[in-house]
């Protein structure tokens, strides 16, 4: 069995694909896996890591903008897109696929395109709330859309193809209790755990207003352990720390540049301080964790504050615009939520009833559908 996967971007688009093709290698012995990507898209470095073989296609996305440099910009993807299509047809005849998968991203178009006119079993999957552009348009000729959230399922012209699945999550998110977590970690004390981070680069913004989060905790004594992941921000917010006379670690204040260990950390908290991008709020989702999440402004479509919203809604999270977060507004978000355990209690209940549990035996169970019925048209 030959199965194709094809997304980029960015890690919440590639990440279920990764997850995808380990369950289908677990449960097909003998089954080859080959992902396509964008030219120079992060998932060029991302699926090589994961031990899978990539291709690429020359693909760009389009600017919404009459702006001259806009309109350059757009006949160019005009010109990419005649290319990738030739790309594409020729992946496909090379590789023979049995199924193909896109799960996001530019590079899935003309490749799920390719294979849907050739009447090869194909699927989208969505981790967002509401659909991009790529899988908007890809939704009309595959067999299956498969999304995360039942409220994604309004936002689709075909509603009969689409299958609520979940994302999937990687296991090493369920390997650890919370207690389990907080014993590796090394907390002796009971004080509740605040985790934040703004993505794996950190977001200059958001980390300038975190400096003046920490150190009011240090000088207010809050009651709450805190690790704060800094990403590319660490070495001035430590310096601006240290300027401020403020010493991190024997408070239970910690700053750390990356947080390698996110499923421990993660597991241990009490609540996560966050974007709202698509892998995050699937992390968040399957293992209940109360948030207050801080969509990202700076994101096509402002899908991470339509990706909020479903939880906002629900009672499942704290939603708060980056525009709001002046002054002491996000530390008092974020200190009445630790210090109020009824509402956090309540918040997990209503992550459980969004949860699909086993969200990976899920798309697998519903890939092979396809592929079945495909197989006896």
């Amino acid at each position: 069995m030959n199965i194709l996967f094809t997304c980029g971007g960015t890690a919440g688009h590639v990440n279920p694909a990764v997850a995808l093709a380990r369950i289908f290698q677990e449960r097909e012995p003998g089954c080859r896996i080959l992902f396509v990507g964008a030219d120079g898209g992060m998932e060029t470095r991302l699926v090589p890591k994961e031990g899978y073989p990539i291709e690429t296609v020359r693909i760009t996305n389009f600017h919404r903008s009459l702006a001259p440099a806009d309109i350059a910009h757009n006949l160019g993807t005009l010109r990419n897109m005649y290319t990738s299509q030739k790309q594409a047809r020729r992946i496909v005849d090379e590789f023979r696929p049995d199924l193909v998968v896109g799960t996001g991203g530019y590079a899935s178009f003309p490749v799920v395109k390719e294979a849907a006119r050739r009447h090869i079993p194909t699927a989208v999957h969505e981790s967002n709330a509401v659909p991009g552009l790529t899988t908007k348009a890809l939704s009309k000729v595959v067999d299956c859309v498969m999304v995360g959230f039942e409220e994604s399922r309004s936002h689709y012209d075909h509603p009969e193809k689409v299958v609520v699945t979940g994302t999937p999550v990687r296991g090493d998110f369920f390997r650890y209790t919370r207690q389990e977590a907080r014993e590796k970690l090394g907390f002796t004390d009971d004080r509740p755990l605040l985790l934040s981070y703004w993505g794996s680069l950190g977001a200059e913004a958001m980390n300038r207003r975190m400096v003046d989060f920490i150190a009011k905790e240090c000088y207010e004594g809050a009651p709450c352990r805190h690790i704060h992941g800094a990403g590319r921000d660490f070495a001035w917010m430590q310096e601006e720390l240290l300027r401020r006379g403020l010493k991190l670690g024997d408070n239970g204040v910690e700053l750390r540049e990356y947080i390698y260990d996110m499923p421990l950390v993660m597991a241990a908290a009490d609540v996560v301080l966050c974007r709202a991008g698509a892998s995050t709020i699937s992390e968040l989702t399957a293992i209940a964790k109360p948030s207050i999440l801080v969509p990202s402004p700076n994101v096509t479509a402002n899908h991470q504050e339509k990706n909020a919203r479903v939880l906002a809604d629900q009672g499942a999270a704290v939603l708060l615009l980056e525009k709001d977060c002046q002054g002491d507004a996000l530390y008092e978000q974020a200190d009445g939520l630790l210090r109020d355990r009824p509402r956090r209690e309540e918040m997990v209940r209503a992550l459980n009833s969004m949860a699909v549990p086993d969200a990976g035996e899920k798309i697998y169970q519903t890939l092979r559908e396809v592929m079945e019925t495909r197989r006896t048209k």
